[in-house]
This record gives structure tokens, C-alpha cells and sequence, in this order.
């Protein structure tokens, strides 16, 4: 992976903060249809997780939101305000279903109000504000991110291990698992981190530019339409 670097031991707790799932956005409510999969029997044991997460970080993070992040990052730094909500209306718009587009705007709304709280002065968190319909949860993260001080690697490593983090505790409640199996799942996915941020980072700087990225898994949009009308769940998406 492309070593980030971070200038002081502030940028490295901002990393950390950002990762936690502390973070007051909401993101435990939410399974990223992992609960459907439970429900239709594709995931009932703790190989079968980590399959079904393994995928889901190859064909969604690594080919969509991964690259979109490290994009925004791009655009904030450079404020480029245009690009800012081009970036968004994309992230809204691939959305595979009403549920993870709910999931998407909650989230990036809940970190604007963080950011709101921190950098009050910062006038690119006003203009996250100004995004409509929504301030995606991909576009905000990648702006708390520089204002942590974070480079594109780093903003990525955060974004993709707190994505894990809260994967793995949506699978210990949702399969269920022990907490033994939910660290074993977290070391598979944090081994296959390094490889999906550099894939990541090479499809934001790629030639053909935002059409090298891709959101296309039909089974996983299947799974979670059928989830919002789902009769018993404990998740959100």
C-alpha cells in the first residue's frame, strides 16, 4: 500500500477518530445488506462472513467508494466546488437501493454536523452543507479527513477500516459470532486493506478518469431491496 504519511501525531489521532465507531454517525445501525444475506441463508457461518465481506470490499469499495473518496479528497483540497458536487450527485445516484441512499445522506449529514461543531470557520464545511439533496457520507468523510490533516492514502485507510470495524460487529450480531470469529474476520479484512487502497488509488488517477470508476454488484441491490421490506430485522440497510 502507499505509506501515508502523517505530519504530526495530530493528523494520526485524527485517523484514528475517524475510524472509530465512536464516531457519532450512526454507522452501527446499519449492515450494508450483510442482514439480508443472513436472512436468505447466503451467510450462516463465520466463513461464509468473511467471504461475503471479502467481496463486498473488492467489488464495491475498492471499484466504487474507495476511488470516489480519495476523488473528494482531491476536489477539497483543491476546492474545487464544482467537482465537490459532481462527486456527490454520483455517490447519491449509484445508490443501489432506497435504503442505502437513506443510509448514505444520514451519515454524511451526521459528519457535516460534526464538522459544523469543529471547523466552524472552514468555509468548504459550509459549502458541504449546501449540498442537496444531501451531503453523501463518502463526500463528507473525505473533507474531515483533510481537516484532520490526513494525505489520500491515510483518508482511504480510515474510510476502508471503519467500514470493517462496523461490518465485523454487524456480522457478530446479525450471523451471530463470537467475538473471537469477529477478529479473525477483522484480520482478514484489514489484510486485504493495503492491496484495495492501492488498486483504489490507482482508479481515481486513472487516465479515463471518473469513468474507470464502477458500481455495478446486482446481487448485493437485489439482496437489499428486498431487505427494506424484510420482517424481522435489526438493521437499518
Amino acid at each position: 500500500m502507499t505509506a501515508p504519511t502523517f505530519p504530526d501525531r495530530r493528523a494520526l489521532l485524527g485517523l484514528l477518530r475517524l475510524a472509530s465507531p465512536a464516531l457519532p454517525v450512526g454507522g452501527f445501525s446499519y449492515s450494508e445488506v450483510l442482514e439480508a444475506a443472513v436472512d436468505a441463508g447466503l451467510v450462516v457461518d463465520e466463513a461464509g462472513a468473511a467471504r461475503w465481506l471479502l467481496d463486498h470490499l473488492a467489488l464495491g469499495l475498492q471499484r466504487a467508494d474507495l476511488p470516489l473518496v480519495a476523488a473528494a479528497h482531491g476536489a477539497w483540497q483543491a476546492d474545487d466546488r464544482t467537482r465537490v458536487g459532481a462527486l456527490n450527485d454520483w455517490a447519491l445516484q449509484t445508490r443501489e437501493s432506497a435504503e442505502l441512499r437513506l443510509q448514505t445522506e444520514q451519515t454524511g449529514r451526521s459528519l457535516t454536523d460534526w464538522l459544523r461543531q469543529r471547523h466552524p470557520d472552514d468555509p468548504r464545511v459550509g459549502h458541504l452543507r449546501a449540498l442537496r439533496p444531501a451531503p453523501a457520507w463518502p463526500i463528507a468523510f473525505a473533507l474531515a479527513a483533510d481537516c484532520s490533516g490526513l494525505d489520500a492514502a491515510g483518508t482511504l485507510l480510515g474510510y476502508g477500516f471503519g467500514w470493517a470495524e462496523n461490518m465485523v460487529q454487524a456480522a457478530l450480531k446479525a450471523v451471530p459470532l463470537g467475538q473471537a470469529a469477529g477478529q479473525r474476520l477483522l484480520d482478514a479484512l484489514a489484510e486485504a486493506l493495503p492491496g484495495v487502497i492501492d488498486a483504489a488509488l490507482a482508479t481515481a488517477a486513472a487516465p479515463e478518469g471518473d469513468a474507470a470508476r464502477q458500481s455495478f454488484a446486482p446481487r448485493w441491490a437485489i439482496l437489499s431491496a428486498r431487505h427494506e421490506a424484510q420482517y424481522s430485522r435489526l438493521f437499518r440497510s
